[in-house]
């Protein structure tokens, strides 16, 4: 009686360089091991469905043991019992398999992050892009086919985008965007870009927008009664002068004592950057509860990526600052519109209130333009760090004396020209 196929048997089977051949195994009847003249061997079924003969591959070896090879046929040749075709179902789910796959393979998620990995990895404000590709475009379109896509669907979302009051986020979204479609374009995906043609939703105009002392103190006490995350964050942006996405992602690690170092990775224009930490922006520091994770980052709600949804986070400081006016005051008060950018102007024209250099200036808001650039740029090192100092420790005890109504008489720092 022949012996039934073990692992050391299965081992031993040398391919014919001729022709492929086949072993059966004994203990269990249609079981056979395929060996090609590759050397490649696999598992394979052979039996009989509506009488006529049928073949199931099962698996190679030796991802597929012989134990396992047997199980396998067991569980197929019960199907067969059943009147079932274990064949003509494999084939069924890998076609639906192929069918999937070619379905996702041009949705606009797949091909968003497929642009991610191929073209804006190897950008500096990749990162940026691709987060505000998903915040508009993968949000809205994620699983359409991008072939569906058409010039109206371009328009609509942008209209969406500038009718909430972000017109300057809707020409960023067009300009993004585009770009990602022309990709798309490029690698034969498209036979062309549906946004060419699509214009700016509006002209921009450089913002002058600088909050008032009164806004300033109102801001202070919304962010106050709001709590955390959306009120420190705010006071940290405005103290601190820095960024937006600079404060979002600042981590414990990056602070040491009364400064905040960010590496090159981390600024907008690719310079590592020191932010002297006054007082005020360290007790702000100390009093958010820390979330567990492993970036050690302090603005997050989920310990594993920064802040985000900075518009929602703006109008839910602003609704609260108009009640925090309208009981100041007694009445409604209409606030003008304002971003967390216009905190940063605020407090760069809070320390030219001050008095302070505007080459120093310059420095806290890590500035590369006007009197930093060209030749000052290149020949001044310099980096500022006692006056960076002095100009945010004055920032913030002007702010300090804002919010307690002390601020009528401005003291200009000692030594500012």
């Amino acid at each position: 009686m022949a012996r039934a196929l073990t692992t050391k048997a299965v081992e031993a089977a040398k391919p014919d360089p001729e022709k492929r051949y086949e072993l059966p195994d004994p203990a269990l009847a249609g079981l056979y091991l395929v060996v090609q003249s590759s050397g490649v061997k696999s598992w394979a079924l052979r039996y009989r469905h509506a009488g006529k003969p049928k073949k199931l591959t099962l698996g190679r070896w030796p991802l597929m043991g012989v134990a396992d090879a047997r199980s396998a046929a067991s569980e197929a040749l019960e199907k067969i019992e059943r009147g079932k075709d274990p064949s003509a179902e494999k084939k069924r789910t890998k076609a639906a398999r192929i069918e999937a796959q070619l379905s996702d393979r041009d949705k606009v998620k797949t091909l968003l992050d497929q642009y991610e990995k191929r073209h804006l990895n190897s950008l500096k404000s990749g990162a940026t892009v691709k987060r505000e590709l998903d915040r508009f475009v993968a949000a809205e379109w994620g699983d359409r086919d991008i072939h569906e896509i058409t010039k109206r669907d371009v328009i609509d979302l942008l209209d969406v985008i500038a009718d909430s009051g972000r017109v300057v986020t809707a020409n960023r979204v067009r300009a993004y965007l585009s770009k990602f479609l022309n990709w798309c374009v490029e690698r034969d995906i498209l036979p062309m870009n549906p946004a060419t043609g699509v214009k700016p939703v509006a002209k921009e105009t450089s913002r002058d927008r600088v909050l008032s002392d009164d806004e300033i103190r109102w801001l202070w006490q919304a962010c106050d009664d709001l709590g955390f995350p959306w009120g420190p964050f705010t006071q940290t942006l405005l103290l601190s002068g820095q960024r937006l996405g600079e404060v979002a992602g600042m981590t414990d690690n990056e602070v040491s004592g009364d400064l905040w170092h960010l590496d090159a990775k981390r600024t907008k224009n690719g310079r590592a950057h020191d932010v002297p930490l006054s007082k005020a922006v360290r007790d702000v520091l100390a009093g958010v509860a820390r979330i567990e994770g492993k970036p050690g980052l302090i603005y997050t709600t989920t310990g594993e990526t920064p802040l985000s949804g900075f518009h929602k986070g703006r109008n839910h400081v602003a609704e609260k600052m108009a009640e925090v006016a309208e009981r100041e005051t007694g009445e409604p008060v209409e606030i003008p519109h304002w971003t967390f950018h216009d905190l940063r102007r605020t407090a760069a024209t809070g320390m030219a209130r001050l008095g302070i250099p505007v080459r120093v200036t310059e420095a806290v808001l890590n500035h590369v333009s006007g009197t930093g650039g060209g030749i000052v740029a290149v020949y001044q090192r310099h980096d500022y760090a006692d006056e960076k100092r002095k100009a945010l420790n004055a920032w913030a005890r002007l702010v300090r004396e804002i919010v307690t109504g002390k601020a009528d008489n401005v003291v200009r720092i000692e030594g500012a020209r």
